[in-house]
């Protein structure tokens, strides 16, 4: 078995906690799944050997875990520092500057108290995986990211949109 066929089966068991998470109003269930996510999609990455992306999915399980118990503003600056520093460390072109992106605004996402505004800063973030994803050649990653857009607006809709219409 490759590892390429390995690190494709770990992503494919991320989409479920990704799948789940949005699906929950509660924030701290919501990052409690993204973090399990993370450990899938990091070893994904090491398999890969696409070092900033594994380095900052490292960084963001460990952010989210984190972000469970504080939305602290200082820790948000923290894990944008260690993420920066991790890019810098790995640098490879674009793609590195792709999942920087994506991986910062996750990071201001991860520690906003609002899980609304949670959701939105999670879509812009995972556009940018999504892009990184497709240019590095990992076709399930990237329906990974596309389902977890999908699911993200499909709880944005039942706890936010829907209830607007109603009232």
């Amino acid at each position: 078995m490759s590892l390429f066929f390995i690190s494709q089966v770990l992503v494919a068991i991320a989409i479920c906690f990704d799948l789940m998470s949005f699906q929950f109003k509660d924030r701290q269930k919501i990052v409690a799944c993204l973090c399990c996510a993370g450990v899938l999609i990091s070893s994904h990455f090491i398999l890969l050997e696409q070092w900033t992306a594994a380095s900052l999915m490292v960084i963001a399980t460990i952010r989210y875990f984190v972000s469970i118990f504080s939305t602290s503003p200082k820790l948000k600056y923290l894990f944008g520092s260690a993420s920066l520093i991790a890019t810098v460390l790995t640098y490879s072109g674009l793609i590195s500057i792709l999942s920087f992106l994506a991986s910062s605004i996750q990071t201001v996402a991860a520690f906003n108290k609002d899980d609304k505004r949670l959701r939105e800063l999670m879509v812009v973030g995972t556009s940018f995986w999504l892009v990184h994803n497709y240019l590095i050649g990992s076709p399930t990653a990237v329906i990974m990211e596309a389902l977890f857009i999908t699911s993200n607006l499909v709880g944005y809709y039942r706890y936010y949109y829907k209830k607007e219409l109603v009232i």
